[in-house]
C-alpha cells in the first residue's frame, strides 16, 4: 500500500484513491462521535471491543473523551454535540478489563451489553440476529433508538477498522498526528 505525507506535513496517511467513498466513511466516522446518544463508558465498552477484534492498535489506544474532540470539531470553536458529553469519562482499569469483560465486575449491565453487543455483531452476526434470550436482555435494558445507535456505532468501527487494518492503515488511521518517521541517514 502506497504512503504518502501529508499536505499539512503533520503525519502520513492513505494514498488518494477512492476520495468520494473515503470522505463518505470520514463522515460516517464523525457521526458516530458527535451525534451518538449512548453513554460515554458504552461508547467506549464497545469501541474498544470492537477494535481489540479488528486488531487495530492506534484504535486500541483512542480514547474518545481525550482524542474525538481534536479529530471532529474546527479548531477554537466548541461543538455542540459529541459524545465526549455523555457522561464520565471510564479510567485505563476499565479500558484493561474490557479483553476479559465477562470476568469483570467494573462493568454495568449496560456495558455489558454493550461489549457482548460489539463482539457477537463482530463475531457471530447470524446467531447474534437469532438469539431471542440476548435480544429480551437488550430490550429490557436499552430503547430501540439506542440498539440503533449502537449497532451503527460498531458498524462504523469494525467496518472502518478493518479497511484500515487490512490496508495497512492502522498504523496511520485519524489519530492524533504522529510525528513524521525520521529520514534515513
Amino acid at each position: 500500500m502506497t504512503i504518502t505525507p501529508s499536505d499539512e506535513g503533520t503525519g502520513w496517511k492513505p494514498s488518494p484513491h477512492a476520495p468520494e467513498i473515503v470522505s463518505a466513511g470520514s463522515s460516517f466516522a464523525e457521526a458516530v462521535y458527535t451525534h451518538s446518544c449512548l453513554s460515554l463508558r458504552e461508547f467506549e465498552a464497545a469501541r474498544m471491543r470492537t477494535a481489540q477484534l479488528n486488531g487495530c492498535m492506534i484504535c486500541q489506544d483512542f480514547r474518545a473523551a481525550r482524542d474525538a474532540l481534536a479529530l471532529y470539531s474546527v479548531p477554537g470553536e466548541t461543538p455542540t454535540r459529541s459524545v465526549t458529553y455523555n457522561g464520565p469519562a471510564p479510567d485505563e482499569a476499565f479500558f484493561a478489563a474490557i479483553v476479559d469483560w465477562t470476568n469483570s465486575p467494573l462493568f454495568s449491565v449496560r456495558e455489558r451489553l454493550a461489549i457482548e453487543f460489539a463482539e457477537r455483531f463482530a463475531l457471530e452476526p447470524k446467531v447474534l440476529s437469532a438469539d431471542e434470550a440476548f435480544w429480551a436482555r437488550m430490550n429490557a435494558h436499552y430503547s430501540e433508538a439506542e440498539v440503533v445507535d449502537l449497532a451503527h456505532c460498531v458498524a462504523a468501527w469494525m467496518g472502518l477498522g478493518r479497511v484500515a487494518h487490512v490496508l495497512g492503515w492502522d498504523r496511520v488511521c485519524a489519530a492524533p498526528p504522529m510525528p513524521m518517521p525520521a529520514a534515513a541517514e
